[in-house]
């Protein structure tokens, strides 16, 4: 078996990992997950780049879960050639319905604009490329397969796929796949996707796996201990009224699904126990609107906590006044709001859609604050404004950075070290060979080094991007 890492190799986005097998019935080559790169434009080149092998020769892909990371090229990849069938789970292709004709229509905004202001002649440097088009995206979901937790099937003779609970959005999987190689044992490989926190705000907790060959897993946060619930509660309680007593608004760029319904449903929990008072929240992102109601669709796979949380709210409606903004011109009135408001906007990393706005609108004010509550990879707006830039640029003017900033790490949709090591732990026996993937060069070079010493496992690596290793 190879296995060869074209993404996420130390790095955080873009996963997509080439698996080629000889089966008794000859060489079978799939993907697990097919995702985009994210963040400046060495990220914009390696989405343009080709892969080494024809996209016809794939012969399925395994995807772990809906967020553009792990999904966003996949309609690229179709219009490339590739027609075999994509295999989730029903919720992720639920969210892909909402996510992928999303990612396109912002792709071809960003063109639109460029254009416009290329021919006023105030564009700077490089035009941006549309990856693909909404008639893709349609070609994409046609070629989908839904598979649910614990249902086992044989997308080819000689392998079998299963999706195990991974915790971390709605719908997301652990991908154990054995594999009967020819002239050899059963061969088990498990690619974590991202791994959920045990304990965490609206999700279950991840699966534990009992026996693996191989395993892929992720390591975003695997140099760092996330803050407990209760600290970031605190924290999150202390910024929120001190913002609201100084009279001004609190802005909080959100991944449109998962953190966004995380973040709705943690606020809602604190003024039902008290520390906080009544809120106004607007939900200023159509994508994260649909993920919500799908959300309440999918009430039975979230944890009991939350759902006695949302059986409160639907009790107690006057509670908390939030709001779901429709349209363009709706979301244009909240830049009359001065003060008193949550605004909950994507994208999660301030790199595109109606957050940059309310941040244009917000960062110069003292009053406001800005609440960053996911990982911001290299060269993002949002990482920008985690090292406390000064200044940022929006829209072609610089802008300054006068509100306050704060990171809260403990809403995170990904396990932390301890997390990590924890559903590693889970494992009966070490695997022949762990691959660290899904995080920048020092979480995944920690990482490793705890597996090595905290669980005593020796062969653990980190994969070079597009180098090819055989297990």
């Amino acid at each position: 078996m190879k296995i060869q890492f074209l993404g996420a190799a130390e790095e955080v986005t873009g996963s997509r990992h080439s698996v080629e097998v000889l089966l008794s019935g000859g060489l079978k080559h799939f993907m697990v997950d097919y995702g985009m790169f994210q963040g400046g434009r060495e990220a914009s080149n390696k989405n343009l780049e080709f892969l080494p092998f024809a996209p016809k020769d794939l012969d399925f892909i395994v995807l772990t879960h809906a967020h553009i990371d792990h999904s966003g090229l996949l309609p690229r990849l179709c219009a490339q050639g590739f027609s075999g069938p994509i295999y989730c789970t029903s919720a992720s292709f639920e969210l892909l319905k909402i996510l992928l004709p999303d990612s396109a229509y912002l792709q071809r905004a960003d063109v639109d604009r460029a254009e416009r202001k290329q021919k006023a002649g105030k564009w700077r440097g490089e035009m941006p490329v549309a990856l693909y088009s909404r008639e893709e995206v349609d070609l994409a979901l046609s070629q989908f397969k839904v598979l649910e937790y614990g249902q086992v099937i044989e997308p080819s003779a000689g392998i079998e796929l299963e999706f195990r609970n991974a915790g971390h959005i709605l719908g997301s999987a652990i991908a154990v796949i054995d594999i009967l190689e020819e002239g050899a044992s059963k061969k088990r490989c498990i690619f974590s996707g991202d791994i959920g926190m045990k304990g965490k705000v609206l999700m279950p907790d991840p699966d534990l796996i009992e026996s693996a060959d191989v395993v892929v897993i992720e390591s975003t946060y695997g140099d760092r201990l996330h803050r407990g619930l209760q600290e970031t509660e605190d924290e999150l309680v202390e910024v929120i009224c001190s913002t609201m007593e100084a009279h001004g608004n609190v802005v909080i760029p959100a991944f449109a699904v998962g953190r966004t319904q995380e973040i709705i449903f943690l606020l809602i929990d604190l003024v039902r126990r008290g520390r906080l008072p009544h809120l106004n929240i607007w939900i200023d992102s159509p994508m994260a609107t649909a993920a919500t109601h799908l959300t309440q669709h999918y009430f039975s796979q979230l944890d009991s906590e939350s759902q006695s949380t949302f059986e409160w709210f639907k009790t107690n409606p006057d509670a908390v006044d939030l709001r779901f903004i429709a349209d363009v011109e709706e979301s244009k009135a909240l830049n009359k709001i001065k003060g008193g408001a949550i605004i909950i906007s994507a994208s999660g990393m301030c790199d595109a859609g109606r957050i940059i706005h309310h941040l244009a609108n917000n960062l110069p004010r003292p009053q406001n604050a800005i609440i960053i509550t996911g990982f911001q990879s290299y060269g993002s707006l949002g990482r920008r404004l985690v090292d406390k830039a000064p200044k940022v640029r929006l829209f072609g003017e610089e802008v300054a950075v006068r509100a306050s900033v704060h990171t809260i790490g403990g809403l995170s949709a990904h396990a932390d070290q301890e997390g990590l090591l924890d559903w590693l732990r889970g494992f009966k026996s070490a695997p022949n060979t762990v691959f660290v993937v899904h995080g920048e060069p020092e979480a995944a070079s920690v990482l490793a080094k705890c597996i090595r010493d905290d669980l005593g496992w020796k062969n653990v690596i980190i994969p070079e991007r597009l180098h090819t290793y055989v297990c």
